[in-house]
């Protein structure tokens, strides 16, 4: 099964998302991330995110653009943020394209250790609604 992660800035969620699905389906799923306009570099809060909360080194992760995958098939796309969604091209043979609007924690106003809660709390929803996928797709 091969899935693709879509945000905006394939920074901070998406790429989290990737690490996750990766991790919790034990690698049985291939997954991508990309954005529509991808950041320079995975957001380093993300990265700590990951790896505070689930022991997930994404080091070897990098944004990349959309336009990569346009062409490629997957079996599910889902978009982690409304602009994504809104922008997300058809990608033929794909069973669905999923929705799972998220906040985006590259927003979050605060002290350094408020900001680092945000992006804790975003990858804890992420990979519970991974979970739920998991069960409801069988395939975990």
């Amino acid at each position: 099964m091969r899935v693709l992660i879509l945000c905006t800035g394939n920074s901070a969620r998406s790429q989290m998302a990737e690490a996750l699905l990766r991790h919790l389906s034990d690698g049985a799923i291939e997954v991508h991330s990309a954005g529509t306009n991808p950041a320079a570099e995975v957001h380093p809060l993300a990265r700590a995110a990951m790896r505070t909360g689930f022991g997930l080194d994404i080091s070897d992760q990098f944004p990349k653009s959309l336009d990569r995958y346009v062409n490629d098939r997957f079996d599910y796309v889902i978009t982690v943020c409304d602009y994504a969604a809104e922008v997300c091209p058809v990608f033929p043979g794909a069973s669905a394209q999923l929705h799972w609007s998220t906040e985006d924690p590259s927003f979050a106003p605060g002290t350094p250790s408020e900001r680092q809660q945000a992006f804790d709390r975003t990858a804890a929803e992420l990979a519970d609604r991974i979970r739920a996928w998991l069960k409801q797709t069988a395939l975990n």
